[in-house]
């Protein structure tokens, strides 16, 4: 196995590139190599870990790291599928530092074991963003037309979309190209808006990259079954099929995939119009979710995606078929929640247009979902009007006569209104800094407090992050990263000290599998295995532990995360302790204790419980070696 890192150092400015060798041991991939080099030289750098190409599953993941635009910290952002093109390049990263001087086009090329064509094309990136179906979509399709010739096979496109231009938000997108066809099963490198960062800060709107080089890939299937059989008792490939059980089929649950099982079993943990579902009562919950959600929104998912079998890999060999479609709608969880119930959205129809216009528009879909839904309460509590966002409408969010299909597409029209006044900036709406910047600036300019309402974590003075999509308080956490699954989101009551405690474990063991370019959908089985594979193949099981460590603490000692500005915080808090206590029937002491100091004084309570829940992360996330 190689025992170096190749990194290709790219200027857009002037086209020139370097190819520079990393030993493997002090960096093992491309989260401590990618902090390495952003801390140097603020770059942008995408990679693949060290077993893409190699037989283990979900080992072909793009990994992005960067300082953020929206997060403004270091961030860590990925792609599935994307880094099994990557590997035919023989190199291992791209370290992105410069910028073109007018919307470019990264063309990456490597045939045999000639070296590396790097080349720096302008564009006309209106005309492309302009053809098809627009935005991501026409970019890919114009950057594949003029250079789908230069390829013995099929290559790979990153693309962004207007809002890597308008917003801090944006994010990168690719799908799969077959027989020189782009496919429907996009995949997004989308937290962190590092589309924003690669058109504003490197004047590029898309790569295209493959090749045929062929280097020395992990392929031994018999040395990998006695590790599993030693391990599980089972080889890797049944082992693997056992672990990815949700994203393919659950019959549990007779459903599959991120937005099948999810939204099976949230009931009453289900967050809608904007978080405005927390004030409801349990039986409110329950009754909405069953007639809107089992009923309607994911029964005609199970019929017209589960049943059909209408799935796909994001690009790799995987036994998982994790991509649910119907036609070009892809179907995952977290952009159908965001862009479905938190903006009062409940019917297939309309969540595909809301949700297809914003992947075209080269959004974050769950922050794009947080913004929609607020600045819809925002239209519907008259903290704002229609014209200071440049639109039309206002929300039907009445759940008491709420009709699931007429309501659910006027909704979704008026998301897509907003999606254009973001766009450009219409009637003062300018998140180009940020929703937290703009809403101060309204709050100073007409009192109103709108941020209140603005469910998110805040880093620093501008960063923010719009959070998963789950009713835990884990998902607010001050952690150095957030928006990803870097914490724990379980629904079990966690008292705020050791709950931070766990959230740092939980942000070393995924620290395992992204840097090492591994799905984290194969995480049953990755966690305990890649650094046991790693001893195997490198001797060095406990360095790459070790440097992880180290570099967990190195991302923690830039960790600006705020207290919660917004009140919805709160209440997403609050209402999630006396649940817990009352619906769910935990009896914890320390539950009880925390609910009443919410009763006796709520502002002090959740000041308490933030710096506890602090705490427990920075204790964890020191390394002293």
């Amino acid at each position: 196995m190689d025992t170096v890192q190749r990194v290709l150092f790219v200027d857009p400015s002037t086209g020139f590139y370097r190819l520079k060798r990393y030993p493997v041991g002090p960096h093992f991939g491309p989260v401590d190599l990618g902090l390495h080099l952003s801390d140097r030289h603020r770059s942008l750098n995408f990679g693949t870990g060290l077993f893409a190409g190699s037989i283990l599953p979900g080992s072909n993941r793009l990994i992005f790291t960067g300082f953020s635009p929206c997060w403004r910290g270091f961030y860590i952002s990925s792609m599935g599928g994307a880094g099994l093109v990557f590997d035919n390049l023989g190199i291992n990263l791209v370290s992105l530092v410069g910028k073109a001087s007018a919307p470019s086009v990264l063309y990456l090329n490597r045939t045999h074991g000639e070296e590396i064509e790097v080349e720096v094309h302008p564009l006309d990136l209106e005309a492309a963003w302009a053809r098809g179906e627009g935005g991501v979509y026409g970019l890919m399709e114009t950057v594949l037309a003029r250079f789908r010739h230069r390829y013995e096979s099929d290559p790979r496109i990153l693309a962004v979309g207007p809002a890597a231009r308008s917003t801090d938000f944006g994010a990168i997108g690719s799908a799969p190209i077959v027989k020189g066809q782009i496919t429907a099963a996009d995949t997004w490198a989308g937290r962190g808006g590092f589309g924003s960062k690669l058109l504003q800060e490197h004047g590029l709107a898309a790569i295209i990259y493959g090749g045929t080089f062929l280097d020395e890939d992990f392929r031994d299937r018999t040395v990998a079954d006695g590790w599993f059989e030693e391990k599980y008792r089972k080889k890797l490939a049944a082992k693997d099929f056992e672990a990815t059980t949700k994203y393919r089929f659950d019959p549990a649950f007779e459903t599959g995939g991120t937005f099948g099982v999810n939204f099976a079993t949230l009931k009453g943990r289900m967050l809608a119009f904007n978080g405005r579902s927390l004030g409801w009562s349990e039986a409110e919950r329950l009754e909405r979710h069953q007639h809107w959600v089992v009923d309607h929104y994911l029964r005609q998912f199970n019929e017209e995606t589960i049943q059909t079998k209408s799935q796909s890999t994001c690009g790799e060999p995987c036994a998982a078929l994790c991509k649910k479609t119907r036609d070009v709608f892809k179907k995952d969880y977290e952009p159908y929640q965001t862009l479905g119930p938190l903006c009062g959205i409940f019917d297939q129809r309309a969540a595909e247009r809301l949700n297809r216009a914003g992947d075209a528009a080269g959004f974050d879909a769950i922050s794009l979902g947080g913004v929609l839904a607020w600045l819809m309460e925002c239209l519907v509590d008259s903290s704002l009007d229609p014209e200071d966002l440049g639109i039309t409408r206002t929300p039907r969010w009445d759940p008491a006569a709420f009709r699931v299909v007429e309501d659910s597409a006027h909704n979704a029209e008026l998301g897509l209104e907003l999606i254009e006044a973001i766009l450009h900036r219409r009637g003062g709406l300018d998140l180009s800094e940020g929703p937290r910047k703009w809403g101060r600036r309204l709050h100073r300019e007409r009192g109103h407090r709108l941020l209140d309402t603005f469910l998110h974590t805040a880093h620093g003075r501008r960063g923010w992050m719009v959070p998963n999509q789950y009713w835990t308080p884990g998902v607010l956490a001050p952690m150095p990263i957030m928006g990803k699954y870097y914490m724990f989101y379980g629904p079990d009551f966690v008292p705020p000290r050791t709950l931070g405690r766990v959230c740092a474990e939980r942000f070393k063991a995924e620290l395992v599998m992204d840097n090492l370019g591994v799905c984290r959908f194969h995480r049953g089985w990755a966690e305990e295995m890649l650094p046991e594979i790693v001893e195997a193949l490198y001797g060095a099981r406990k360095p790459f532990l070790d440097g992880l460590a180290v570099a967990a603490s190195r991302i923690n000692s830039r960790n600006a995360s705020v207290y919660w500005e917004s009140e919805r915080n709160l209440a997403f808090l609050e209402t999630f302790l006396r649940r817990r206590r009352d619906i769910e029937g935990d009896a914890s002491p320390e539950l009880a204790r925390w609910i009443e100091a919410f009763e006796a004084d709520p502002q002090e309570a959740a000041l308490s419980w933030w710096y506890e829940l602090r705490k427990g992360i920075d204790e964890s996330l020191r390394a002293f070696f």
